[in-house]
């Protein structure tokens, strides 16, 4: 896999604290790749990195071979979308897409022809009158994204482009934003800290915590095994089992992870499985139903489907598991 993006050992320090620290990463090209973490966890600050706004305290970082430390933004073969759109209010569409064109002194016919084909590509032909005013936030968006494309940049980098918007409008553009990566087929590195939008969108994950990148794989990779008690928790829901109630399944002292998915509830009596517990929580989600089944001193996530008759609370139920939903992770300290 070529790389697009590769950052070597590279850390960023703001006085004693430390955004990011010794980083190693390779993302490929042609990728659509995501950092995903909570706040405070360095991917922006890595995204920030790449992009020239900030330059690296120690380590390396290289654009399709090419070192750019010292290197301003604009001489990168980059460009960003950032989450609140940043367009000009007094400039229509068109103006705002012509803008970085404009400023290289492309001629005025060219400059309208690309622009033009830049909106056809996100769905917007026909809006460069308009004002951004006038626009949705998705259409803003839109319109941020053609910006950014109309450069052919090797490498778009998206922070956090759609927190901004509602989740029916969110989710339609992540399709969207799937389907313009496959046509540019240029390299994406895309910001979030919605481990849905992570996992649905990239073809590869980075979990990053307290400036540390914690695992890069694969969506199902990153959800099925987790290499640690922070991404099974971080990474959608998961069963973060303590050593000593795994050793008693396994026999081994380990934390492991269950996801609640995996688990199979039978109501008391119908003498399927070992282990009961007590329901506890019911929260209804639609397709749907979670229970927090209390047992052993813990208490076990599960869903069931909602068009099933689910145990109420108090209810005393039996769980099962398959041996290999239960994925071990790090050694009991």
């Amino acid at each position: 896999m070529t790389a697009a993006v590769s950052l070597q050992r590279v850390s960023r320090h703001f006085g004693a604290v430390k955004a990011l620290d010794e980083v190693d990463l390779d993302v490929g090209e042609g990728e659509f790749f995501a950092m995903l973490g909570p706040s405070g966890s360095g991917k922006t600050t890595c995204l920030r990195l790449i992009a020239g706004f900030e330059q690296p305290t120690t380590g390396g970082i290289r654009i399709f071979d090419e070192a750019v430390e010292g290197v301003p933004p604009y001489r990168r073969n980059v460009n960003t979308v950032f989450q609140d759109y940043a367009l000009f209010p007094h400039m229509d569409v068109r103006e705002n897409v012509e803008f970085s064109m404009m400023l290289k002194k492309v001629d005025k016919t060219a400059r309208a022809r690309e622009a033009e084909a830049a909106l056809e590509m996100v769905k917007l032909g026909g809006y460069g009158d308009r004002r951004p005013g006038q626009l949705s936030g998705g259409q803003r968006q839109r319109v941020a994204l053609a910006r950014a494309i109309v450069n052919k940049p090797k490498v778009l980098l998206l922070d956090e482009p759609l927190g901004a918007l509602d989740l029916k409008l969110r989710e339609q553009m992540q399709d969207e934003l799937k389907a313009l990566q496959k046509t540019l087929g240029i390299t994406f590195i895309f910001v979030t800290h919605d481990q849905g939008e992570a996992l649905s969108m990239a073809d590869r994950v980075a979990v990053f915590n307290l400036g540390r990148l914690m695992q890069v794989g694969t969506p199902e990779e990153i959800y099925r095994k987790p290499n640690s008690r922070f991404v099974a928790d971080f990474v959608g829901s998961s069963n973060v089992l303590p050593p000593a109630f795994v050793h008693n399944i396994v026999g081994e002292r380990r934390w492991a992870s269950l996801r609640p998915e995996a688990i199979h509830v039978i109501r008391a009596g119908a003498g399927l499985s070992t282990m009961s517990g007590r329901v506890v929580s019911r929260s209804y989600l639609g397709a749907t139903t979670r229970l927090g089944i209390m047992l052993k001193g813990i208490t076990l996530n599960a869903v069931v489907p909602s068009a099933e008759d689910a145990p109420v609370e108090g209810e005393t139920v039996t769980i099962g598991f398959a041996r290999e939903a239960l994925h071990l992770m790090e050694a009991e300290e």
